[in-house]
C-alpha cells in the first residue's frame, strides 16, 4: 500500500518563521512602549493605607514605596514615580495606561484575575476588624445592629455589601482607610474593616482602637498589570522571587510591621512559575531567575 510522506513545504516552513518573528517582535514592542527600559517607571497606589504606603513629611512613604524602589533599581529603571490614586479608581487608571502597575496591596481575587494579570503572592491577608480600644469583639454576630466603615470600592467593600443582612449592620463607606479609623474613634461606626496587616498596623500605633476579629481567609496581596503586559509581569516576577530569596522582603516585613513574615507566609514562600497559582493568569512554567 502507498503511503505519502507528510512533508512541509519549505517555503511554507519558512513563511511561517517570519510571521511567528514578527509577533515576537511585535509583542516585544509593545512591552517597550508601556514599559520603557530608558523612562521612569510609573506605577500607582492609594497612598491613604499605612503602613503600605501614606504621605510623610518628606513624601510618600511605607513599604510599597521602598518595595518600587526595589523594584526599579533591579528592572534597571532610571527611577520611578508613584502615582497617588484612589483605590475606587486604581484599575481605571492602570486600564487607561495612566499607570504601568500597580504596587498598591491589592488583593488576588478569582473575579479580579479574570481581567487583571496579577504577580506571584507576596503578602497574607484576610478580613481585619478594628475596634474602639474598650469594646469587644469575638464573632460577626458582634457587629448586628452596629455601624461598619469601609474604603469604598475595596474588597472589604465588597464583604459588607455580601453580609449586612446576614449580620444585620449598617454600612458607612468612606474613600479612605484613615478615615475609616476616624469613625471608629469619634464612635460614629462600631469596627472599621480592612486588609488584615492594616488594621493590625494601626492598632500598634493608636492605644485608642484594638483588633477585633482577623478572618484569614487565604487571600493574598500581588501586584496587578494590564493583560497585555505579560512578559512584564513576568520580569517583575522574577525580581519579586529574587527578594525573597535574598531576604529582602522579609527585612521590609520587619521594618515595617516590627516583626518578621511568618515561615509559610508568601512574603517567603518561593512559587514555582509566574503569577499566582490556582488563578487565571498563571503560568506553570518552571524556571530559575537571574538575581542581581
Amino acid at each position: 500500500m502507498n503511503r505519502t510522506a507528510n512533508v512541509v513545504n519549505p517555503k511554507f516552513r519558512t513563511t511561517l518563521s517570519i510571521v511567528l518573528g514578527l509577533m515576537l517582535c511585535t509583542v516585544s514592542h509593545a512591552q517597550e512602549a508601556d514599559h520603557p527600559s530608558k523612562a521612569t517607571m510609573v506605577v500607582g497606589s492609594d497612598f491613604g493605607v499605612v503602613p503600605w504606603i501614606s504621605r510623610g513629611v518628606t513624601g510618600a512613604e511605607g513599604i510599597g514605596v521602598d518595595i518600587t524602589a526595589e523594584l526599579a533599581r533591579r528592572l534597571n529603571r532610571p527611577g520611578y514615580e508613584i502615582v497617588d490614586i484612589n483605590v475606587a479608581g486604581l484599575f481605571a487608571a492602570l486600564f487607561s495606561k495612566r499607570i504601568e502597575f500597580t504596587v498598591s496591596a491589592t488583593g488576588i481575587t478569582a473575579e479580579r484575575a479574570e481581567r487583571i494579570l496579577f504577580t506571584q503572592p507576596i503578602f497574607a491577608t484576610g478580613n481585619g476588624f478594628l475596634i474602639s480600644s474598650g469594646d469587644t469583639m469575638t464573632s460577626f454576630e458582634d457587629l448586628r445592629g452596629k455601624a461598619v466603615a469601609v474604603n469604598r470600592g475595596t474588597i472589604s467593600d465588597n464583604w459588607v455589601t455580601a453580609n449586612t443582612q446576614k449580620y444585620g449592620f449598617e454600612i458607612q463607606r468612606y474613600d479612605t482607610f484613615p478615615d475609616t479609623v476616624q469613625a471608629v474613634i469619634t464612635r460614629r461606626a462600631f469596627a472599621a474593616m480592612n486588609e488584615i496587616p492594616n488594621v493590625v498596623y494601626v492598632a500598634s500605633q493608636n492605644k485608642a482602637v484594638k483588633v477585633g476579629v482577623k478572618d484569614f481567609t487565604g487571600r493574598n496581596f500581588g501586584l496587578a498589570f494590564r493583560p497585555e503586559s505579560r512578559e512584564y509581569r513576568n520580569k517583575v516576577d522574577d525580581v519579586l522571587t529574587c527578594m525573597k530569596i535574598d531576604g529582602t522582603l522579609q527585612r521590609l516585613h520587619q521594618k515595617w510591621y516590627g516583626a518578621p513574615a511568618e515561615r509559610d507566609s508568601p512574603t517567603v514562600t518561593i512559587y514555582e512559575g509566574y503569577g499566582p497559582p490556582g488563578f487565571k493568569g498563571y503560568e506553570a512554567t518552571a524556571h530559575k531567575p537571574v538575581c542581581s
